[in-house]
């Protein structure tokens, strides 16, 4: 079973209680959480070795995040600490027509302030087999942005699989890089594409449509313009509402076209964290399965998720497989 290597942020997500706004409640509950280090404990409690690489507070916030690190299963000893606070982000959880709505409060935490030197990605990538990274990262600061290059370099020299899921957010990026420019050379490092015609859009500058053929298009202009990369992994969300939405998934995997049929999840408990199980759901299923069960296995891990409340997937393999199985019931297991 490969190693795998995730590298980012570790917050600290506070939310009222259910549905309630901030503006209604005097309590708040916390998850520790953060893109990367989702896809990590994923892994771990599918069963993976999984080292997170990140910068967290030195204080009693940070060991608390280191805590729960190690309780889902994940190796902690390249994690280093900084005199400077955890992130964290607000989210309140919407319902229905009512969207959830997300406030960060990073820009100046002990991550944002992590340096290359403080990294030894030689010892971290020891062993390993796969290093999982997303545009999430770079666009913190530049410091976390030639972190992630020096990690990179390591993974191709080490000739690991590399995964990018080159989510594009514009409000963070504030230190005056060129976002597009920045992916774009991580993109030459990497082995699997996670997203979809949207991100190849962003990357390429093209204006492929989101249809079946536009994807397909879409992907082998990705797969021509970047020779490392084999494969493309696409989400697709219909949702109805907060509450109710229909998961899918599509591949080009440089021969042909696959999907997956729609998932309904009726009663979502929690979306954060919903890309990452699909993210975690393909590294797995990548190392286990053929392509076509991969993406079946990824988008039931996705759907299962909706289900979970905080921002990590605590479902098994075995729970994952019986949805890929089509028993999607819900019963009660005596």
């Amino acid at each position: 079973m490969d190693k795998t290597v995730t590298f980012g942020e570790v917050l600290m997500r506070l939310s009222p209680e259910g549905y309630k706004k901030i503006s209604q409640s005097n309590k708040l509950e916390f998850y520790f959480g953060g893109t990367e280090m989702n896809v990590g404990a994923s892994l771990a409690n599918f069963g993976n070795e999984v080292k997170h690489v990140t910068c967290v507070s030195d204080d009693i916030v940070g060991q608390a995040a280191i805590g729960t690190m190690k309780r889902y299963g994940i190796n902690t000893s390249g994690v280093v600490k900084r005199n400077a606070p955890l992130g964290l982000y607000f989210l309140e959880v919407g319902a229905v027509m009512r969207s959830s709505t997300i406030a960060y409060n990073r820009a100046h935490s002990a991550f944002a302030g992590i340096q290359p030197e403080m990294v030894n990605w030689e010892e971290i990538m020891e062993g390993a087999g796969w290093f999982h990274w997303t545009g999430i990262t770079p666009a913190i600061s530049e410091g976390a942005w030639l972190t992630l290059q020096e990690g990179l370099k390591q993974a191709r020299k080490n000739g690991m699989n590399v995964t990018a899921d080159p989510t594009y957010r514009k409000d963070l990026w504030n230190y005056g890089k060129d976002a597009r420019r920045i992916l774009t050379d991580m993109l030459e490092y990497s082995t699997i594409f996670i997203g979809g015609v949207n991100e190849i859009n962003e990357i390429l500058g093209t204006t492929h449509t989101s249809d079946k053929d536009g994807f397909t298009e879409a992907a082998k202009e990705l797969l021509e313009r970047f020779p490392s990369i084999t494969k493309v992994f696409d989400k697709v969300r219909n949702g109805g509402n907060a509450s109710s939405q229909k998961i899918s998934a599509r591949a080009w995997n440089g021969e042909e076209y696959l999907e997956t049929e729609a998932l309904e999840v009726a009663h979502v408990v929690d979306r954060i964290g919903t890309g990452d199980a699909y993210a975690a759901g393909l590294i797995y299923g990548l190392q286990h399965f053929d392509d076509r069960k991969t993406i079946a296995f990824a988008n039931a891990a996705c759907a299962l998720k909706h289900t979970i409340e905080g921002d990590v997937n605590l479902v098994s393999v075995a729970e994952v497989l019986e949805v890929v199985e089509g028993n999607i019931s819900g019963r009660i297991k005596r």
